[in-house]
C-alpha cells in the first residue's frame, strides 16, 4: 500500500508539473539565452527544505544564470527523488534532501533509494529545537522531562520530517535519554513546518521537535516557546539552553545537502562542486547560514556518499524496530 500510494503521489504531481505521467521523462527545460538551474523542494513550501533553496536561489543568482525553486512534496522527500531519477543526465536540476529523507527511505516502502541519484554536496548542519505554544503550561525543559515521564502517552508530539528524519529522532534521542519509551508516545508526521506551526498554535499537538531556522520569527514573537536546542553550545539566534544544559544529555544535528539525477558526466558534476564551494566562500552565503542559525558542512563528492551511507545506518539503529518499513 505504501508503494502505490507513493506511486500514485509521484503520478499526480507529474501530471502538474509536466502534463502527464508517461514512462519518459519530461526534462524541466530551461529558458532559450540563459541558462536556468532549479532545486526541487521535496516538502511543502515553509519548511527547511524550501527555506534552503530559496536562499540558494538568492545567493547564487548571477547574471548569465537563473535559479528558481520547484515544489514537488510527498512521502517526506520520496515523491520528489523518484522525480529527480527521471531526469537522466540533466544538469540543471539538483533536489534539496538531508536527514528528513533518509529517515522517509527507511520508514515509508519506495521503489527508489539515493543509489538511483548522484550526491552533489553537504551544505550545512541545523540545531533542532524543543517548542511548545506560548500559552502552554511546559515553562521549562525540566517541565516537558516531568511530565513525559509521569504519562509517556499523555503529550502529543509532532514534527516536520517522518519519524526517521531529525525531528522524529531527536525526539527519540530525547525519550531514551530521560528513560521514556519513544514508542508509547504520540509522534505526528507533518510535511514540513509550514504544516506544523498551525498545529502548535492550535493546541492539536503539544510539542514540536523541529529545525530551528523555520520558528525564529514565532521564537521573537513569542508566539512558541523555545524549551531546548539540541547543540552542544548555545546558539547566537536563540535564547535558549541545550538540552544537556536543561539536563538531558542529547547532542544532536539536522543537515541538508544537494542530489543531482543520475547520469551526469564527471565534468558535469564538477560544475556542481565548484558552484558549492564558491557559494561558501562567499560573504552573502555565510550570512545567510548566521542568519538563520546554521553551520556550514560542506563534504562532496565520494565522502558525501560515505557520510549518506552513515547517516542511513545511524537512522536504522536508532528507530523503534515497529518504525522500519
Amino acid at each position: 500500500m505504501k508503494r502505490r500510494n507513493a506511486a500514485s503521489a509521484l503520478c499526480v504531481s507529474l501530471a502538474i508539473l509536466v502534463g502527464g505521467c508517461s514512462s519518459e521523462p519530461a526534462v524541466f527545460s530551461g529558458s532559450e539565452g540563459n541558462a536556468r538551474v532549479r532545486f526541487v523542494v521535496p516538502s511543502d513550501a515553509g519548511g527547511g527544505y524550501d527555506l534552503t533553496a530559496r536562499n540558494l536561489t538568492q545567493t547564487l543568482a548571477t547574471d548569465d544564470t537563473d535559479y528558481d525553486v520547484v515544489v514537488l512534496p510527498g512521502s517526506g522527500g520520496v515523491v520528489g527523488l523518484g522525480r529527480l531519477a527521471l531526469e537522466v543526465g540533466n544538469p540543471d536540476l539538483a533536489m534539496v534532501m538531508g536527514l528528513g529523507l533518509i529517515g522517509a527511505l527507511e520508514t515509508t516502502i519506495s521503489d527508489r533509494s539515493i543509489a538511483d541519484v548522484a550526491p552533489i554536496a553537504k551544505l550545512l548542519e541545523e540545531p533542532e529545537v524543543v517548542l511548545v505554544p506560548a500559552s502552554s503550561p511546559l515553562q521549562t525543559m525540566s517541565d516537558l522531562v516531568s511530565a513525559w515521564r509521569a504519562d509517556p502517552a499523555g503529550l502529543k508530539f509532532a514534527g516536520g520530517s517522518a519519524e526517521g528524519g531529525p525531528d522524529g529522532l531527536f525526539r527519540v534521542l530525547l525519550a531514551r535519554a530521560i528513560g521514556v519509551d519513544a514508542e508509547a508516545s504520540y509522534y505526528r508526521q507533518f510535511e514540513g513546518g509550514g504544516q506544523l506551526l498551525p498545529a502548535l498554535l492550535t493546541g492539536d499537538i503539544d510539542v514540536a521537535t523541529t529545525g530551528v531556522s523555520e520558528y525564529l520569527d514565532q521564537i521573537t514573537a513569542g508566539t512558541v516557546r523555545a524549551l531546548a536546542i539540541s547543540t552542544a553550545e548555545r546558539v547566537e539566534v536563540i535564547d535558549a539552553p541545550t538540552a544537556r544544559e536543561a539536563g538531558v544529555d542529547v547532542v544532536f544535528a539536522n543537515w541538508r545537502g544537494l542530489l543531482a539525477p543520475p547520469g551526469l558526466t564527471d565534468e558535469q558534476l564538477d560544475v556542481w562542486t565548484d558552484r558549492i564551494r564558491d557559494l561558501d566562500d562567499s560573504a552573502a552565503w555565510q550570512d545567510v547560514l548566521t542568519r538563520n542559525g546554521w553551520r556550514s558542512s560542506i563534504l562532496t563528492g565520494d565522502d558525501f556518499a560515505e557520510f549518506i551511507s552513515e547517516q542511513a545506518a545511524f537512522v536504522h539503529e536508532t528507530l523503534p524496530v515497529s518504525s522500519h518499513s
